[in-house]
């Protein structure tokens, strides 16, 4: 039995909402099971620096990541903070999924920064970040056609974020810190409303893995991702 009671391929409880930043183009605030990420979205009405130096066309979407000082069990400087290679690393993540559904030529010159602050970390963040960040993206694009900069929504389509993996010898969706911690293997998966996967990131925590266990673990991961963006077009109607 999972520490939380839940069946393997059963997710924590998730919420979303929106419009919790007064100042953003769009905010969302993702809570899955004891996990909660504020997302913000803000427009700049310029490229980005690089891409005007190279004389390129269309706008950007780029992401920041970092976990709130007493996010977990013990107090992490804001020093420490700022020196994550992790949260480095997740914010590309972050990012890159981001834009493989954007079309950057209909966006513009516009950069979209999506800032997800960790509050509560319960496992599973980067994905909720890649989940809630997405609605706070749809909310600054929603701005940017109302107030008439751009007059095409440059979204291809809806994504989500979950993880899964190989826990007490059992495979599992959607894993909390107490199995996160000791799983023996561990995936992060990234899925388009379309089913095709963005992103797979896994790892063989304690021992190398089978292929067919990895197969079971991206169907598993599809339902659930399907399941997240569900709930993502409530809150977005």
């Amino acid at each position: 039995m999972r520490p939380s009671l839940r069946k393997p391929n059963q997710m924590r409880p998730v919420s979303m909402e929106t419009g919790v930043n007064k100042w953003a183009e769009g905010s969302c605030l993702i809570k899955i099971g004891g996990t909660s990420v504020l997302c913000t979205a803000s427009v700049d009405l310029n490229q980005p620096t690089w891409k005007r130096m190279q004389n390129k066309t269309g706008g950007w979407v780029t992401a920041e990541y970092s976990m709130l000082p007493r996010a977990n069990g013990t107090r992490k400087t804001r020093d420490a903070i700022m020196r994550d290679h992790r949260s480095a690393e997740i914010s590309r993540m972050i990012g890159r999924a981001l834009r493989s559904v954007v079309d950057m030529e209909i966006l513009g010159r516009h950069t979209i920064t999506i800032d997800c602050d960790v509050i509560q970390a319960d496992g599973g963040t980067r994905c909720a970040s890649i989940t809630g960040g997405f609605v706070a993206l749809v909310l600054a694009v929603r701005w940017l056609l109302e107030s008439g900069r751009i007059h095409e929504n440059p979204i291809r389509e809806h994504i989500a974020a979950v993880s899964a993996g190989l826990w007490n010898g059992e495979l599992v969706l959607d894993l909390d810190y107490d199995e996160d911690s000791i799983a023996e293997l561990d995936a992060n998966f990234v899925v388009a409303e379309s089913g095709r996967f963005i992103e797979v990131q896994s790892t063989g925590e304690q021992h190398p893995f089978e292929k067919s266990q990895l197969g079971q673990l991206m169907d598993m991961a599809a339902t659930g991702a399907q399941k997240l963006i569900e709930l993502q077009k409530q809150v977005l109607a």
